[in-house]
């Protein structure tokens, strides 16, 4: 018997103001730190000062539920957008 596997779940979330929303962000982040399986932060950076956009690229473990509540969660911060895209396993 082989054992299915878990879809790949990707979320993307643009941070509009990376100075006034990181703080939360990254608290909201913590919170389902246990559902990250990988993250990735990318930003414009100029030599001089980063970006004051940001984005960040997360692949979640956990089920449709908590994947859902953390797409949830981060769409409630103000100035931060988030997407998420499954890729199924059949």
């Amino acid at each position: 018997m082989t054992r299915q596997q878990d879809d790949h779940v990707i979320v993307a979330i643009h941070v509009t103001n990376r100075v006034k929303q990181a703080g939360v962000v990254q608290k909201t982040l913590t919170e389902f730190g246990a559902n990250i399986k990988t993250r990735i932060g990318l930003h414009e950076a100029t030599g001089r000062a980063a970006s004051p956009n940001g984005l960040i690229l997360l692949e979640l473990v956990g089920g449709k539920k908590r994947c859902t509540d953390i797409v949830a969660t981060l769409n409630a911060i103000r100035g931060v957008e988030a997407k998420s895209v499954v890729f199924a396993h059949e």
